[in-house]
Formats: structure tokens, sequence, C-alpha cells
């Protein structure tokens, strides 16, 4: 007999639960302070994976000096060899609960398992969902269940109907909170990392109330090309970026080639300000470190 939590009820209208009609004028989240959706663009940044207590104390205090409003960091990393650096599981998770303390920048951080949900929740003002985990419908669900704000990444070969869906596991289980997130998808050009697929930016406004960031780091794969595709991100309706910044990103245990310098950050902070003016938006205010 089918365990009856294998199949949710479909919306009573029929209409997904993630259509704009729902929701026509467009879904703020709030989490730790920081809000997206909003007129105020949202930016997140930090390294790929937390690496060690200066590492991670130097680079979230460039991403607070430098403009950002969420801290992002990998405790946990999929890594496509098992013998590449894959974070420092619970004590990366204690060490960005330090950051936000001495920042006051709210943590998004991944989770890669359901069964590590309890313990990122204790210390995360949001769950990422990775794009190798964005058809882990177990994990959607859990971490739907959650209550927690859940960052959801569009799989690197997935179609924009999947990954909506995919955001319809978290919002069938009653969690309203979902951002969605742009990374890049896999195709034939071997010039960048993946190729950012900043079409999808409002194809997604237009199908959806979600918010939509764009992650140009890992869209790129190179932090020189980084800058030119958040201002692009934004100038087609994106409402935040999810950026890699390290401290000293030459010496970057993972992603350092695609991850900006702090200086690089602030340069294209400056830039982004005046794209936001130009649509008739903000940056919202930075954090009091």
């Amino acid at each position: 007999m089918e365990h009856p939590d294998f199949c949710a009820a479909p919306p009573p209208s029929g209409e997904p639960l993630f259509a704009r009609s729902r929701q026509p004028e467009g879904r703020v989240v709030s989490f730790g302070g920081a809000e997206v959706g909003g007129e105020a663009l949202c930016i997140m940044a930090g390294p790929c994976s937390v690496e060690t207590p200066e590492q991670l104390a130097r680079t979230a205090r460039a991403a607070a000096e430098g403009g950002a409003h969420v801290l992002r960091g990998g405790a946990f990393k999929p890594r496509t060899s098992p013998y590449a650096f894959r974070g420092l599981g619970a004590e990366g998770l204690e060490l960005l609960a330090q950051a936000r303390l001495e920042t006051g920048l709210p943590v998004v951080t991944e989770v890669m398992d359901a069964r590590h949900l309890d313990l990122v929740c204790r210390y995360a003002d949001a769950l990422q969902i990775g794009s190798r985990n964005m058809q882990n419908y177990t994990l959607l669900e859990e971490a739907g269940r959650t209550g927690m704000p859940v960052l959801l990444k569009r799989g690197m070969a997935a179609t924009l109907d999947e990954f909506l869906y995919a955001a319809e596991y978290v919002l069938a289980t009653g969690n309203p909170n979902v951002v969605l997130c742009e990374r890049g998808i896999r195709t034939f050009e071997p010039a960048a990392r993946n190729t950012l697929d900043l079409n999808a930016v409002p194809i997604l406004k237009r199908r959806t109330h979600l918010p939509v960031v764009v992650d140009p780091s890992h869209g790129t794969g190179h932090a020189w090309m980084a800058p030119a595709m958040a201002l692009a991100a934004v100038a087609a309706g994106a409402d935040g970026l999810l950026v890699e910044m390290h401290a000293a990103p030459e010496t970057a245990l993972c992603d350092g080639e695609q991850s900006l310098s702090p200086e690089a950050f602030r340069e294209m902070m400056r830039a982004l300000e005046a794209v936001a003016a130009a649509l008739g938006r903000s940056l919202a205010p930075p954090v009091c470190a």
C-alpha cells in the first residue's frame, strides 16, 4: 500500500503553487533580516567552502564591508572527486555561525543529505539545495518541512519546467519561502565552466512569483567574467546575486579561479549600484558590521 506522503494533493485550482497568477505582485522571501524579491537587490557573497577560522573571518568581514547582505559558504561540499576537499562539516557550520555573530550577516549554506538537516538548521538562516540535488525529491520535501527558507539551484542539465517543479516539491509541503537560483547549464561550449542562461531570468519572472537570483561565479567559472555577468543578470531582472568571494582566491581549496577578491567584489558592487539605479531598483543598505 502506497504511503500517503508519496502523493501530495494537487492544488485545488489546478494551477501549480509556483504559478505567477497565485501572487502576481511577486513574493518576498526573508531570512535573518535579509529580503529577496523586493525592490532592493540582495547580494549573497562568500567563499565556496569554509576552510579555516582565519579564512572565513577575513572573507566574511570583506563581504560585509563590501556591502553584501548575506554570507554564503559551504560546510558540506559535493565534489566530483571523492579525494577533493569536501568541507569541514559541523566545524564549518560553527564557523559560519561565529561569522554571523561578528558581521551581522545571515548565513545560507548547502545541505546535501536529509540526514544533515537538523544539524544545518541549527546554524543556518537559509538552506541551499545545490545543482546536483535539484531532483533529489526526498531532500526537497524534507527541507520544505523544516519551514526554513530554501535557495534552490537549477540542475546543470535541467529544463525550466523541471526546475519549477522541483520548487513545487518544497512549496507542496506548505513552505512558501523558496528562492530560485540560475547557476548556468552544461552545454557543448567549453570556453566557460557553464553557459549562464540569462534567458531563464525573464522567463522565470513571467512564470512564477518566486524570487530569482543568479550565480555568475558557477555560471562562468572565471572571476574575470563574473562581474560582467552579474551586471547582465540584474539588467535581465534578477532579484539578487549569489557570488563567490574569497579573501585570498589564489590559496582557495575550492573554486579559487572563479572567486572574486575583496577588491573586485567592491568594484562590482559599485557598478551594480549604478545599474540598479538605471532600472529603478537599488541595493539594500549594507549590514552594519
